[in-house]
């Protein structure tokens, strides 16, 4: 008789390749991890490379709040050349001789773009516009505006400013930059209103997101490594580094596996998502403190 195949809870941290979409991703785990329930927290754009974290089986009850997790990248910006998808996956639109540009007011536009700000998102983008993608609108060459969003570009470093010539000649510059920012916050957006900034146009050509909240590159597999051996970070391991930690005693895991809207101590106020574990170390439930009491987001135990 043969054994029935139990996938496994847990996180997959990838290295996402360039060239593939993160739903192409998620259909290669299905396969190694041979079960349709893989889900991923926070696309990475088809060009981009890095940390795409994947939940599988109960794990993907996780990954919406995962999401909402700051994120951090390092990139290449090319100032002087604007693209219609503001990456180097689009047609450029406009070339400016950048070799004027000081590294002054370089920072000073760095500046601009740190901290608490509003951000347009690239119209070709996976933005939903009236429920409608406006990579889809883009492409059917539709006039359109998306609203700006507040972001939070909590640091913005360039390493290295590097003079360089475009394939039409045009002198441009390469800056090695960078990024921490939360959930949402287009980094080829930042590339575009930097160049816009400084009058050139700019746009994104190298991206590659190092960490997602705690989850850091060294942690993460090559699709290829993953097939050789399914490294799978258990749910409990997964939601301990994510969240606050609550451990409660044996009569409130029951009663809070049992659905009763537990008291949660006043340090757990306004922290967003908490992850409850009994005695035993089992992880129950992740919980939001709502009017002093632990309001479930979804039961683990």
């Amino acid at each position: 008789m043969t054994q029935k195949h139990t996938p496994p809870d847990g996180l997959v941290i990838v290295d996402k390749p360039s060239g593939f979409t993160s739903h192409d991703v998620v259909a290669k785990m299905r396969g190694i991890a041979r079960t349709r329930r893989v889900g991923h927290a926070g696309t990475l754009d088809p060009m981009a490379t890095g940390v795409l974290v994947l939940g599988i089986e109960r794990a993907t009850k996780l990954l919406g709040h995962l999401a909402l997790t700051e994120k951090e990248y390092l990139g290449t910006i090319r100032i002087g050349q604007d693209t219609v998808t503001d990456d180097a996956e689009g047609e450029i639109t406009s070339s400016t001789d950048a070799s004027g540009i000081t590294r002054e007011a370089i920072d000073a536009g760095v500046a601009e773009l740190t901290g608490a700000i509003m951000q347009v998102p690239s119209k070709v983008s996976a933005i939903k516009i009236d429920g409608v993608r406006s990579y889809k609108r883009a492409r059917e060459g539709e006039e359109f505006d998306i609203p700006a969003r507040p972001v939070t570009v909590s640091s913005f470093t360039v390493y290295d400013v590097r003079p360089a010539v475009a394939g039409n000649g045009t002198p441009v510059l390469d800056l090695v930059v960078s990024v921490v920012c939360s959930s949402g916050t287009y980094i080829r957006a930042l590339a575009r209103d930097l160049g816009a900034g400084l009058g050139v146009g700019g746009h994104l050509t190298v991206l590659r997101r190092t960490r997602v909240g705690p989850y850091k590159l060294d942690a993460a597999r090559t699709l290829d490594q993953l097939q050789q051996e399914l490294t799978v970070l258990p749910i409990a391991e997964a939601a301990a580094a994510a969240f606050p930690r609550w451990d409660v005693d044996a009569r409130r895991a029951r009663l809070l596996t049992n659905g009763v809207r537990l008291e949660m101590p006043e340090e757990y106020a306004g922290t967003g998502p908490v992850a409850a574990f009994d005695p035993e170390g089992t992880f129950l439930a992740l919980v939001e403190e709502h009017r002093g009491k632990a309001k479930s987001l979804s039961v683990f135990g």
